[in-house]
């Protein structure tokens, strides 16, 4: 079912749902952690990959794709394709490319285009684009490793364009730029539209993706396009929330990203994703299995009991425990600086960030993380007149 909630029925996530691993069993890597997505297509698959590693994913897709609302634009472009031979055919994305020749056969043309794109030599933007060629029966080229337009561009124009025909099959809009370039070079381009980008279909999701990753109730977003990545920082932004969303994800919410590419509009704001080195869902899904948990992993010096914070759960001696936003905040904090005190103006500060409350929500919440930790409630230690602090050994 798609939700932009965590889907799960029991407490422990931001909107209340509990660890998925079952008490006494290995946790998954991932056992703890709320992972975001915020792709439109696709989000199922990388949502069930995410999901068998333990994570607890939020979907708010931040736009999503819509075929062009009139295809006669389509059918000139394609018709263009077929008035002459092509000497460069260029796919940029793997759902674009098979659309257009899925339309094309609609209109009776899917052999004429077929024919005269396989004389052409073809070059793809990614992984995803070169399977869409290949699945058609064509072989490419040339595909950047970066899966860069930049590169591909520089690769291009190191050809000998002068009179050369090339069809571009753009991504969501029109890169002028890269469109602009080719014809510097003295080639007469062909700009294929295929589909765009429109706005999301619930922006109330988006929003409180925007909220969550502020409260640090998210650890990890995943981005999977340029565009996607961009609107949602413009999101952010449209709230006045975008310095404290690039606070959040330059400390401790970790962005990850399909590629450089998906990569540049953070990175533009200060922010240091990670991507594979493979733009594919199940290389994205395996990075951050390996790049999250060590980031919101606290092991606790507590001689004979083994206990690890890890996102919204404790680990005691192997086994989670699955904590409600709220608590797993105070215990986050704690674990920060084991051993030190914090007051419970400075817990309602850090934990209940942009929200009134006043410290008897400390003393309630805190109240709850001792339940949740049943015999081992010890472990969280009041300090009188001074606050609260983890009972644990020196490091």
């Amino acid at each position: 079912m798609d939700t932009t909630t965590i889907e799960s029925d029991t407490p422990g996530s931001p909107t209340g749902v509990p660890i998925a691993a079952q008490a006494g069993a290995l946790p998954e890597p991932l056992v703890g952690c709320v992972v975001a997505i915020t792709s439109d297509r696709r989000r199922e698959e990388l949502g069930a990959m995410l999901r068998r590693r333990g994570a607890e994913v939020m979907t708010a897709p931040t736009m999503r794709v819509i075929p062009l609302t009139d295809d006669r634009v389509l059918r000139a472009a394609t018709e263009e394709c077929l008035r002459g031979p092509l000497d460069y055919a260029v796919a940029t994305t793997g759902i674009g490319w098979r659309a257009w020749i899925s339309t094309a056969e609609g209109w009776g043309l899917a052999e004429p285009l077929s024919a005269v794109l396989a004389t052409a030599t073809l070059a793809a933007r990614g992984p995803k684009a070169t399977d869409a060629i290949r699945q058609c029966g064509m072989r490419e080229t040339y595909s950047p490793p970066s899966e860069s337009s930049t590169e591909l561009l520089a690769w291009l124009l190191a050809q000998d364009l002068a009179g050369s025909r090339i069809a571009v099959q753009l991504h969501g809009s029109a890169d002028t730029a890269f469109l602009d370039a080719l014809r510097g070079a003295g080639a007469e381009v062909v700009p294929v539209p295929v589909y765009q980008w429109g706005p999301p279909q619930d922006t109330a999701a988006v929003a409180r993706l925007v909220d969550a990753v502020v409260r640090r109730q998210v650890h990890a977003v995943a981005f999977t396009s340029a565009p996607g990545a961009a609107a949602f920082l413009a999101a952010a932004e449209n709230d006045g929330s975008l310095t404290r969303v690039v606070d959040a994800m330059q400390a401790d919410v970790l962005a990850a990203c399909i590629g450089p590419v998906c990569a540049a509009p953070l990175e533009a704001h200060g922010i240091t994703p990670v991507w594979p080195d493979r733009g594919r869902l199940g290389s994205l899904a395996r990075i951050i299995t390996q790049d999250l948990p060590p980031r919101v992993r606290r092991r606790l010096n507590t001689p004979g009991r083994d206990i690890v914070v890890q996102g919204n759960a404790v680990l005691i001696d192997g086994r989670p425990v699955p904590l409600s936003p709220l608590p797993a905040g105070v215990l986050r904090e704690l674990a920060r600086q084991p051993g030190r005190v914090l007051s419970r103006a400075e817990l309602l500060r850090r934990v209940w960030t942009g929200m009134r409350r006043d410290e008897h929500a400390v003393e309630a919440t805190v109240a709850r993380l001792r339940t949740s930790l049943g015999e081992h409630a010890d472990v969280v230690a009041t300090v009188t007149k001074r606050g609260y602090r983890l009972a644990v050994e020196p490091s």
